[in-house]
């Protein structure tokens, strides 16, 4: 599987329903893919910090990185800021509101975050996604 594979999941994650979510996370075990979601919202700028944690705290939950392992933890984290960054221009000073997909497999994590900007009664939307590249097993860290 590659990289591109990994990133594709992590947008599946990120644009799933709550009843598609669960089937996709049973599917994609299957495969051996790792995978989280998480809703998020807010004002963005208020919201960044959050919206960091949500992911991490999801990730660790479901198992798709160990915790305390700050390798882990530093490229999930990196991953979710490549992606705020893709939509931080667009959505600052606006509410947004959205879901972010985690997936891994191998050495790649991908972090996707669908958000829906609100201004008024107009809605835009926008992904954003970030990638990093992890030792093959948690046993080389």
């Amino acid at each position: 599987m590659e990289s591109t594979d990994v990133a594709k999941i992590a947008i599946k994650m990120a644009i799933s329903t709550r009843a598609e979510e669960a089937e996709l996370k049973k599917t994609f075990r299957d495969m051996n893919v790792k995978v989280c979601a998480v809703d998020f919202g807010g004002n963005l700028i208020d919201s960044i910090e959050k919206i960091i944690e949500r992911s991490l705290v999801a990730a660790k939950r479901e198992g798709v990185i160990k915790e305390n392992v700050h390798v882990l933890e530093g490229a999930l984290i990196g991953a979710t800021r490549e992606a705020l960054s893709q939509v931080l221009q667009k959505a600052v000073g606006f509410n947004v509101g959205g879901k972010i997909g985690i997936a891994r497999y191998g050495e790649h994590i991908s972090v996707a975050m669908f958000f829906a900007i609100g201004f008024l009664s107009f809605n835009e939307v926008v992904i954003g996604l970030g990638h990093r590249t992890l030792p093959r097993s948690e046993g080389e860290i």
